[in-house]
């Protein structure tokens, strides 16, 4: 297979551009959290059945990590191609998309680091959740509008 036919293959098939930069993030983001924040000592240890759980998690929010990464850098030059009564919205969704991807891997991390600091648990809950649920709001909202504008009112009720 010559060196053309495989860039026109994988150009067809952005899964696998989109595949790999997850694995490139996620992958060192598994290896890194714990070091990066580590486990606050005195607390409860998970038992040996629960622990494939938390790694599991661990895994999945590295893994949302990086698919946010790809999300943001592939859907970059779609977002700058939207036309401009639409350009708004389409960076607002597109900007809570990535945050509601990314922001995980942090979160869970911080929660484990945390210990039994209530002031810091605070700034958690509110830099995060508090956030998510803003950017889940912004993407209803202009999920919404941008339907009723494309079909009519009258299809979205």
């Amino acid at each position: 297979m010559s060196v053309e036919t495989m860039r026109g293959t994988y150009a067809r098939m952005p899964w696998v551009k989109v595949a790999a930069l997850s694995l490139i993030i996620a992958i060192p983001a598994m290896l890194l959290g714990r070091v990066i924040w580590p486990p606050a000592t005195g607390g409860p240890e998970p038992t040996s059945a629960q622990l494939p759980f938390f790694i599991f998690e661990s895994f999945f929010e590295a893994l949302s990590l990086g698919l946010g990464v790809a999300f943001l850098v592939f859907g970059l030059p779609v977002v700058r191609q939207v036309e401009s009564t639409w350009r708004l919205r389409a960076w607002l969704m597109y900007l809570s998309t990535g945050w509601l991807m990314v922001s995980w891997w942090s979160h869970g991390n911080l929660h484990i680091s945390n210990s039994d600091n209530l002031q810091r648990l605070l700034y958690i809950e509110y830099g995060y959740h508090v956030t998510l649920v803003i950017a889940g709001a912004i993407i209803a909202y202009c999920f919404l509008s941008l339907m009723r504008e494309r079909g009519g009112a009258a299809s979205v009720r």
